[in-house]
């Protein structure tokens, strides 16, 4: 079975990471995601807690 998109279409990315502050994804892998292999989206999934800590207080979840 196919990883879903953690999309949920807001789509704003912060300036300083680089990560989408709601899925927390890059531009080129919110691009990419349809062509990833699950194993590469398993990755992405797996690493949002590191990558939310890096985001400004202002804009965590």
């Amino acid at each position: 079975m196919s990883v879903r998109s953690p999309c949920i279409e807001i789509c704003k990315f912060d300036g300083k990471t680089g990560f989408c502050i709601a899925c927390l994804r890059t531009r080129d892998e919110c691009k990419e995601w349809k062509k990833m292999k699950d194993n590469r989206r398993h990755q992405i999934i797996n690493d949002r807690p590191r990558r939310e800590s890096k985001l400004p207080g202002d804009v965590q979840s």
